[in-house]
């Protein structure tokens, strides 16, 4: 499936690069669409007049300013996930987008603004929306896909598109596989004209004009590659009645290690959107990702969590999250870390399985131990500490009085971890 294989490329590169950088959040910022929107006017790229809100009472005069003469409007909710469309509000309301008149845009929005929307990638829990995006309503003839991305294979960005759009990519790939193209783009010499006709033919456009649609390709790869993006994705691309190509869908990521020189793009991140476990982590300088299962894992070096990942799960378990405190955490980060874990209330067990080479067992221990000082320890604990200062940090566990599983082995701390969360 082309999203997943986007994702998939985008995640297992952040995961190599987490074990190269010890003390830095590696994520990819996701802006709203309304931002992706404004930001694709700025590099030329057509896309609907739009205005985001963020209370009723705003809405009243962007109708009246903005958009007095329009019949009917599109009312988007924001959040910063996907299948809005399909989507269902806590409230009863189906559908996080609506094309309605004019006069009922105020009501349909009110009952969306400070709402929880449900979606199929939210998760149960949903996500609450703080803005309504107001845009114009296009006559569209004909909607496409198109996405660029990083890929391995080709060392560089790949253009994704599809002469069918407006609906799941992996829909698309299942039904209409022969219809997708790939466009590798050459890092060094960058998008030629020839490039950028490959994908315009691919699209198949009905009504918009060739030449300036390949301009419109080139823009955007433009601002895939100054604004240091992981992920542009517009879903659907469509041609209006016009025979203008518009950007209808605006979706972006971009690359952590480039916030030193986006400092407005990442201004626009919305950390109310995302995992607040995640937040408190970035803060702290720990790489942690939030899973859905029920061991805590508190590890050092990215290679070894995925490992003490994986053998969770062969032993029958599910881990609660990924969490790397690097090889230079100090008590007060073990602190932060065992917070965070604790504040898990699908957490029934925490495994702490440190490799001791730069990072110290003592100093881990030692955080442990303060750590149960502050947060009220409710679940067991299994610790498997090797390495520097392994004695040192077993005598600070054994002192301490707490009631800890020791393990000899990642095996064995598996094994038992799995066991204390059954019980």
């Amino acid at each position: 499936m082309v999203r997943a294989m986007v994702r998939r490329l985008v995640s297992n590169s952040l995961t190599l690069a987490a074990g190269r950088s010890q003390h830095h959040q590696l994520r990819r910022l996701n802006i709203h669409e309304y931002q992706g929107a404004e930001l694709m006017g700025k590099y030329g790229i057509n896309v609907p007049k739009g205005v985001a809100v963020g209370s009723a009472d705003e809405i009243k005069k962007v109708i009246q300013d903005v958009f007095p003469k329009e019949n009917e409007l599109v009312v988007k909710s924001q959040i910063l996930a996907g299948g809005r469309g399909l989507g269902t509000f806590k409230n009863g309301l189906k559908g996080g987008v609506h094309i309605v008149k004019s006069d009922e845009v105020e009501g349909i929005a009110g009952k969306m603004l400070g709402q929880v929307l449900v979606t199929k990638q939210t998760g149960p829990q949903g996500k609450v929306v703080s803005k309504v995006y107001i845009c114009e309503k296009l006559s569209l003839t004909n909607e496409m896909y198109f996405a660029i991305t990083l890929d391995r294979k080709t060392a560089g960005p790949l253009i994704i598109a599809c002469s069918k759009g407006g609906t799941s990519i992996e829909d698309l790939a299942e039904k209409y596989p022969d219809m997708i193209i790939k466009v590798p783009v050459d890092i060094f010499k960058g998008i030629t004209d020839e490039d950028a006709a490959k994908v315009v033919d691919g699209l198949a456009l009905k009504s918009a004009e060739r030449t300036s649609a390949i301009e419109q390709v080139k823009k955007l790869y433009k601002l895939f590659c100054e604004s240091d993006c992981t992920l542009l994705e517009i879903n659907p691309l469509a041609e209006t009645a016009e025979g203008q190509l518009v950007a209808a869908d605006a979706k972006l990521n971009f690359d952590d290690n480039a916030a030193y020189r986006q400092k407005e793009i990442f201004a626009l991140r919305d950390p109310t959107q995302e995992d607040p476990r995640e937040v408190a982590a970035a803060k702290a300088d720990l790489n942690y990702i939030g899973l859905d299962g029920e061991i805590g894992c508190m590890v050092n070096g990215a290679g070894l969590a995925m490992a003490t990942m994986d053998i969770i799960k062969l032993h029958g378990g599910t881990p609660a999250n990924f969490l790397d405190v690097g090889g230079n955490a100090s008590e007060s980060q073990v602190v932060e870390a065992f917070k965070i874990l604790t504040s898990d209330e699908k957490v029934k067990a925490i495994l702490v399985n440190i490799f001791g080479g730069i990072m110290r067992c003592d100093v881990i221990a030692s955080g442990i131990v303060n750590a149960a000082k502050q947060v009220s320890l409710k679940v067991p604990v299994v610790v498997r500490l090797e390495g520097t200062n392994v004695d040192q940090g077993k005598r600070i566990l054994k002192e301490s009085g707490m009631a800890l599983i020791t393990a000899e082995d990642l095996d064995d701390a598996a094994d038992k971890a799995v066991k204390a969360a059954s019980n």
